[in-house]
This record gives structure tokens, sequence and C-alpha cells, in this order.
């Protein structure tokens, strides 16, 4: 689905904070895919670039629809290199996708957590998280089970940026979009939150997006 009309940049105070996770509270997978695209002699940005092509339709839009298993998706993506060119295991791509938490990234939503904000995570993954507990980067788990609301794509049957996929994380955390503030890694999935009217952050650097983060608090603050 399209977004609808931009939305006026909100002055409204933030009372809840989203968070994407992979690129932004996990490490991002984009590093890994890189390694292994050297290492099987691949263009650098050929992953990446499968995984934006079709991006409604494509193997890992299905996939983070539910719509795919592991072995589906691993033909389907593998079907898809080579109609770009390329030869890869897709089932090697899945497991590239698990990341670490970044430190400074779990610090910053337990301390909104300590403040009062409302905090969800909104993500594009493969599995529900509960069929894969033992497997969790350390420390993840404690943060999936602090904050208010998890919406997964792989749970739901949608995804980023689907505009309905944001308004499940806004209904979860009972607040308007003029309200929330969002941090993702990727400007197709920052722009329909903007269109909405959240307050968006691209997270690129980490240390820069959370001095963003916390101007963005400061200048609309939170209603006590």
């Amino acid at each position: 689905m399209t977004s609808g009309p931009r939305s006026a940049p909100s002055t409204r105070p933030v009372e809840a904070v989203i968070f994407d996770l992979g690129g932004v509270v996990l490490t991002s997978p984009f590093e890994a895919f890189a390694r292994y695209e050297a290492e099987l002699g691949l263009p650098d940005g050929f992953i990446r670039r499968l995984n934006t092509d079709n991006h409604h339709d494509n193997a890992w839009a299905r996939l983070e629809r539910g719509e795919l298993n592991d072995e589906g998706f691993a033909d389907a993506f593998e079907a898809e290199a080579r109609a770009a060119g390329g030869e890869l295991d897709g089932r090697a791509v899945l497991n590239l996708l698990v990341g670490e938490v970044r430190p400074e990234m779990a610090a910053e939503v337990r301390r909104l957590l300590a403040e009062g904000y409302g905090v969800a995570f909104l993500t594009n993954n493969a599995v529900p998280f509960d069929d894969v507990r033992p497997a969790l980067p350390e420390g993840f788990g404690e943060l999936l089970d602090a904050v208010d609301a998890v919406v997964e794509s792989a749970v739901l049957g949608m995804r980023k940026p689907e505009e309905e996929f944001y308004r499940v994380a806004l209904d979860a955390l009972q607040v308007e979009p003029g309200g929330a503030a969002f941090l993702d890694d990727l400007g197709v999935n920052l722009k329909p939150a903007r269109a909405m009217g959240m307050a968006t952050i691209k997270v690129g650097d980490p240390a820069e997006a959370l001095a963003e983060l916390h101007r963005v608090l400061e200048a609309r603050p939170r209603l006590r």
C-alpha cells in the first residue's frame, strides 16, 4: 500500500519512540552481506540490490510476510540471483541475518523506558522471535521483554513500508503518528512514517542518530 498525503511536521510532544532492529538496535546484516559477496566474487551491494528490486513481492518480502519458509526463500532468492547474473547460497544468506546488540542503543532503549516514554520495536523478520529464543544474540531477549511492543512482520504477515504495519506499532503504544519518533537505517522505510507525521531519523552512525533523537526529544518534550 502506498502512503497517503505527506503530513506537515508535527510540533506536538513526542511520547513514544519506535526502533527498527537490524542496522539500528542490532548491527547491520549489510556488513556480513559485503563479506559474503567478496568471498563469492559478486559485485559490491549485489545482495542488497536483490532485496530492493521489486521490494514488495520479491523473495525477501515474501519471506518476511511468512509466505515462504526458509527452503522456499532459498530457492526463490537463488533464482533471483541467477536472473541478475550471480550465484549464491540462499541458506547461507539467511545465516548472515543475525547481528549483535549495539550497547549504546540498548542503553538508550532502557533510558527511554525509565523516563516514561513508550518504546516499540518494528521489524521485518523472517522467523518469529519466540520460535528462536535460544539463538537470539546475547542480551536481545531481555530487550524484547523490556519494551512495550514488538511488532514483527513474520507474525503479522505485513511489513515495512506498508502503512498498516506502522499503525500496529502506533496503536500498541496508544499514540498518534505526530507523537512518535521512528528510527530506521533504510530511507524506503522512513518515507511512509514521515508521511504519516512521525519524526524520522535515519541511522547510519549510531552516535549521530542518538544525538538527533535527543535533539527531537528536547525540542518536543514529553508531557509530564
